[in-house]
């Protein structure tokens, strides 16, 4: 028994049976999921297992969600689509920062708090992926050693395994699975790559961005378009003899902000200092967020939002469908790298050679 009860709380555990690997779309058209066993457990099964706030079955579904094997696609898809009517009841927070903001440092933190507060709390922490292994290189669950203890946190660590924009393609499904699972917080942790702000941004309700003191010099290498997407701007580490340059930091924030279009309708963007290391302004923080969500809620633009979000995410889809389904088509492979080498000797221009590549799947 108690080893049964330590596999539960370990929300990485994954049951036999599964090839994990990562990326790809599944076709909601599977029933039933098969294990190594005789024996077989069926989605409605699963699916209360998960609604009752089983972690090892939520990890389970997410590795199929993920996985490359069209049998595990298809069975996280059948799951996903039980699971629907139980989603959409948190409050979705994406988290970047500058590099050495120590956003898993704020998280654990943040997340703790709201752990003991009585929230359940996901964190999808998106490791940017090796290039030899496709792995995760940082490995944020070993970073977050109080919160992946909490009774009350799930912490996933995804590879993004090459997507664009340092974002797993099963993010937003893996938030959904979270969701039903009970979870009320969901954070989403970028890898600051660029363009994965921009990426997050369209799949959270709050976005909070870290920065460190010396906002002048800092904001030489900042995007001024990644400020006009947050919500909260968060100056990290004022704690010690860095808790007053802090303040000032804030103050230059505040001046700033009062020129910028504010990322959602109707809200005011605000800046304050945070100590992950004090717990101060963790509190504060979630106050904010809080007052954000009321504030966007009378205003209509909350639902608006997901709902913009959610059409987006299915064009998306279609244009990874019809890229999968392009280079599985037979030669299609052959035909480019010949292409390719037409187009390097300067025989072809680029546009020629797609009208040429596009011709030849036609006929």
């Amino acid at each position: 028994m108690d080893g049964q009860k330590n596999q539960q709380k370990n929300s990485m555990h994954v049951m036999s049976g599964i090839h994990s690997t990562h990326d790809g779309m599944g076709q909601a058209t599977r029933k039933q999921f098969r294990k190594s066993q005789k024996n077989e457990i069926s989605v409605d099964d699963f699916s209360r297992e998960i609604r009752q706030g089983s972690r090892l079955h939520l990890a389970k579904a997410i590795t199929l969600l993920e996985s490359t094997v069209s049998a595990d696609k298809r069975a996280g898809q059948r799951l996903l689509q039980e699971l629907l009517p139980h989603t959409g009841n948190s409050i979705r927070i994406g988290i970047t920062g500058v590099p050495g903001a120590g956003k898993s440092t704020f998280i654990e933190a943040f997340g703790k708090f709201l752990c003991d507060e009585g929230f359940k709390v996901a964190v999808l922490a998106i490791d940017p992926s090796s290039t030899i292994s496709g792995g995760s290189i940082l490995g944020d669950k070993t970073r977050m050693e109080e919160l992946v203890r909490h009774e009350n946190a799930f912490i996933r660590p995804s590879p993004t395994a090459g997507t664009l924009g340092g974002v797993h393609k099963k993010s937003r499904e893996t938030m959904l699975l979270c969701e039903a699972a009970g979870y009320d917080v969901i954070l989403i942790e970028t890898v600051g790559v660029g363009q994965s702000e921009t990426i997050v941004r369209g799949m959270v309700d709050f976005f909070l961005l870290l920065v460190l003191t010396g906002a002048g010099d800092e904001l030489q290498g900042m995007k001024k378009g990644i400020m006009e997407l947050a919500d909260l701007i968060i100056v990290h580490k004022a704690d010690g003899d860095n808790a007053k340059m802090a303040k000032k930091t804030v103050a230059e924030y505040q001046q700033i902000l009062h020129f910028l279009q504010p990322a959602s309708p109707g809200w005011t963007t605000k800046a304050i200092p945070a100590s992950s290391k004090d717990y101060v302004g963790i509190e504060e923080t979630w106050q904010i967020i809080c007052s954000f969500k009321d504030t966007l809620m009378k205003s209509g633009f909350f639902i608006e939002r997901r709902q913009s979000q959610t059409k987006d995410w299915f064009h998306t889809m279609i244009v990874d469908r019809l890229m999968d389904q392009f280079y599985e088509q037979p030669h299609t492979k052959t035909t480019v790298k010949s292409l390719e080498a037409e187009i390097l000797k300067g025989n072809k221009t680029v546009s020629q050679a797609i009208e040429q590549l596009f011709l030849d799947n036609k006929s």
